[in-house]
């Protein structure tokens, strides 16, 4: 396996939602009659969308409409929402930034310390208006806060990091025991980001309910420029959808799998689930929503990283209500609005009645499927500074 880079040296070839195409079915079912709904330990959600834990994503707000409709709002528990008591003056300072200064002005923001208290109230705000309270925190706190939330009537917590593995060394603080985390809390535990078949086995073998798929794909993250590491979405979410499948064979549970960043159109969606996942987590998509915090800005989770950001603060411009995002009516042509339309009119078309049939829809390496037939299109949208 694995093609040679150097003597005594191979490596694998990989895939991203550019290189690959899905075929159409032999069979086409009507889009209004699939079933895009997936299961969280027990629990149906409507549509398989969650808005990423970002600080320019997903406030109390912002949570409140993706529940109403249908999908979830992940809020960050380490982000501007707990370290200030009205974060809305900071977010207008961070959108205000120029670019140069941006990232040494988040920087600063962040050093304010979490005040845990403002996690119970967020977490309360969100349920008070009637949505789902599904929060996020990095491996090192997330015993701590997972605690402080199941108390307040969180629904779902998130235990993400660049790159989470079940295992790992350090004598500088305490590492966070996923096992013991599964068994003390009630509430269904999301974990990751992993992009391998391995990490991904081990991960469900600690007890959690979901696992997150991705390393640097997001628009705002730079990981994969800083660090060189990441694995392109469409290989890494067939690996750990390969993982999910041997381990529902071997115990019986079903351990979804989210595919987490890279995906800004709904072509890249639709490829996503047909690679084999069971919902999505967006950013960039959203932050573009009216609802947004981030007032058409986006920035990553790692940009504050006092020594070595990760990530940066992009303008990705406001285009839309959420509600227009996910369900339209598309005022723009760029693949970015009716989300959800565009998932169902693609499951139609390659005869996908639900979400696991659609994962069985046949892919094909196709890097021209962008591109052929379209010298017109590249050349209006040139010519219109696209």
């Amino acid at each position: 396996m694995g093609m040679w880079v150097g003597r005594g040296r191979k490596a694998r070839r990989s895939y991203g939602f550019d290189d690959i195409a899905l075929v159409p079915g032999r069979l086409t079912v009507n889009p209004n009659e699939v079933d895009i709904s997936w299961e969280l330990k027990g629990k149906r959600y409507e549509i398989p969308f969650l808005a990423a834990a970002m600080d320019g994503v997903v406030d109390t707000r912002m949570a409140v409409e993706m529940g109403r409709l249908g999908g979830i709002g992940v809020l960050n528990l380490e982000g501007v929402q707990t370290r200030y008591e009205d974060p809305s003056g900071i977010l207008v300072e961070i959108a205000s930034a120029s670019k140069e200064e941006a990232t040494r002005i988040i920087q600063g923001i962040y050093k304010r310390p979490i005040k845990e208290e403002l996690i119970a109230e967020r977490i309360k705000e969100i349920k008070a208006g009637g949505a789902p309270a599904v929060v996020s925190a990095i491996p090192t706190r997330a015993c701590k806060f997972a605690h402080i939330a199941q108390e307040a009537g969180a629904d779902v917590f998130v235990v993400q990091s660049t790159v989470l593995t079940v295992t790992h060394i350090t004598t500088e603080y305490e590492v966070a025991d996923l096992h013991k985390l599964c068994r003390e809390i009630n509430m269904p535990v999301i974990a990751g980001n992993c992009v391998t078949y391995d990490v991904a086995l081990d991960l469900m073998e600690t007890g959690i309910d979901a696992v997150l798929v991705g390393v640097g794909p997001g628009a705002a993250c730079t990981t994969r420029g800083v660090l060189g590491i990441g694995v392109p979405q469409v290989t890494a979410t067939c690996d750990v959808a390969y993982a999910r499948d041997f381990f529902f064979k071997k115990t019986s549970k079903y351990v979804p799998i989210i595919t987490d960043g890279g995906m800004s159109v709904g072509g890249d969606i639709c490829k996503a689930f047909a690679c084999g996942a069971d919902a999505v987590m967006i950013g960039s998509a959203f932050a573009r929503a009216e609802e947004a915090p981030g007032r058409g800005h986006h920035w990553g989770m790692a940009t504050p990283h006092a020594n070595l950001p990760r990530g940066t603060r992009i303008q990705v411009g406001t285009t839309g209500t959420l509600e227009q995002i996910l369900f339209g009516p598309a005022e723009l042509d760029d693949g970015s609005q009716n989300l959800v339309g565009a998932l169902r009119t693609a499951m139609g078309n390659c005869g996908a009645r639900n979400i696991r049939e659609m994962q069985m829809t046949e892919l094909i390496i196709a890097p021209a499927i962008k591109t052929e037939g379209k010298v017109f299109q590249k050349f209006q949208n040139v010519g219109m500074g696209k």
